[in-house]
């Protein structure tokens, strides 16, 4: 496993990370949750993220039972916050209050008296920013979290945190976890890679393999009932990505990856890694082989023409 610096902070995280949105405390049934946890940190991974609203809940709790296991120092967890979790008017968004109470849910529900990274999970246009970098910053000093990050944020969003942090001196946002893969590369055409790749501040990436559409298993088949795109109540999002026109694209990975006898996976995860600010690829499994191959990436060096091609393949 390799290892890359959160941004510009001095912690640094596998490249490779374990995901438990829709499958930890969700569709994976509890025996086979604790075994991937484990291979996941048996092979190296200590990046694990995960979100309060996650499975309802469930995904931090599970997370934290099966987590404690292990050393607190050997892993780093990252969570986040923004979405309704209840009823309650004040139990959303980026204010104060929210992100105060949420944090110590998180605490509760993970088990541990710190949470390496607690994210933005969305921006907040009714909350004033400085009242959010506050908050984060406040939590920062209290010891509750390490750093703090955004989740899919404009450009102008990012910059607008950044620079309330710089005018207080305020601990700023060292991360950000956009969508991102071959077939999603809008962080690319809006301005947020170059701005962050500018201020040092690390992209985490969510669904690099496309909702496993990547990984070329809904190639010439019909998707199985124990798949993401075969089971009715998970597959809102991937039925958009599993177009006939992606499907050919990934035909033509499924070919160069075996030409360089490795897999669609291993090579959609390594093209997402060939830039340094992706510090890592957010990955999520329901099966112990997925999350083998998923490992592989992380020792696996992208041939510069392979990148080429790709781009050519999969145009922004």
């Amino acid at each position: 496993m390799k290892y890359r610096k959160l941004g510009n902070c001095g912690s640094k995280v596998s490249v490779i990370g374990f995901g438990s949105w829709l499958t930890i405390g969700g569709m994976v049934d509890r025996k086979t949750a604790s075994s991937l946890i484990r291979t996941a940190f048996d092979n190296g991974i200590n990046f694990f993220d995960t979100a309060d609203v996650y499975s309802g809940g469930e995904s931090e709790k599970f997370l934290g039972k099966a987590l404690s296991e292990f050393r607190r120092k050997d892993l780093f967890l990252a969570s986040k916050c923004y979405w309704p979790v209840s009823d309650n008017i004040n139990d959303r968004g980026l204010s104060r209050k929210h992100v105060f109470e949420s944090v110590e849910e998180s605490l509760r529900s993970l088990k541990t008296d710190y949470i390496d990274l607690y994210q933005c999970h969305r921006y907040d246009s009714e909350t004033p920013v400085e009242e959010t970098c506050r908050a984060f910053n406040s939590l920062i000093e209290q010891g509750k979290i390490l750093y703090w990050g955004v989740s899919e944020w404009t450009k102008n969003n990012i910059a607008e945190a950044v620079t309330v942090c710089r005018k207080f001196n305020l601990h700023a946002p060292v991360s950000n976890q956009p969508q991102y893969s071959l077939l999603y590369r809008d962080i690319e055409k809006n301005g947020v890679m170059d701005y962050c790749t500018r201020n040092g501040i690390g992209q985490i990436v969510w669904s690099p393999l496309a909702q496993g559409v990547l990984t070329g298993k809904y190639n010439g088949k019909k998707a199985a009932k124990d798949t993401r795109l075969g089971n009715e109540k998970y597959n809102v999002f991937v039925k958009k990505i599993a177009s006939a026109e992606n499907l050919k694209k990934v035909d033509k990975l499924i070919d160069i990856a075996g030409k360089l006898n490795t897999t669609p996976s291993c090579l959609a995860l390594s093209w997402c890694l060939r830039k340094e600010i992706i510090s890592s690829t957010i990955t999520s499994a329901t099966k112990s082989e997925q999350l083998k191959e998923n490992l592989k990436a992380g020792d696996f060096e992208i041939p510069a023409e392979i990148i080429k091609k790709l781009d050519e393949i999969f145009k922004k």
